[in-house]
């Protein structure tokens, strides 16, 4: 499963997760911090990558260009990076159904 987390992220989940989302990218591990979110929507476009983020812009772009790519937005508010390991773990299985599905381009995780 290849993940791209968004900047208002933080890169520890990259690791933190490695056991279920083993392809995972942080932003900055490609060189697209402090970018436009057209650029990372580029990006996870170009390299078959799903955007996990706590951005409302990209749920956005999600509902206005469908995809590729597929947003999963994460409506935590101001959590911590444990918060947010938990919700991706607990969550797992809906990441992978929402991944295989052709038609789904959005998924909002609470």
């Amino acid at each position: 499963m290849r993940l791209l987390f968004d900047e208002n992220v933080s890169p520890r989940l990259c690791e933190a997760l490695r056991d279920l989302y083993p392809d995972s990218l942080h932003v900055r591990h490609v060189g697209l911090e402090a970018v436009s979110d057209a650029e990372v929507w580029a990006y996870a476009s170009a390299n078959a990558l799903a955007v996990v983020t706590k951005d409302g812009d990209f749920r956005q772009r999600s509902f206005l260009f469908g995809h590729p790519p597929k947003v999963i937005w994460l409506r935590l508010g101001n959590c911590s990076t444990k918060m947010i390991e938990a919700l991706m773990r607990r969550r797992f299985e809906s990441v992978v159904l929402f991944l295989a599905d052709e038609q789904k381009a959005f998924l909002a995780l609470s």
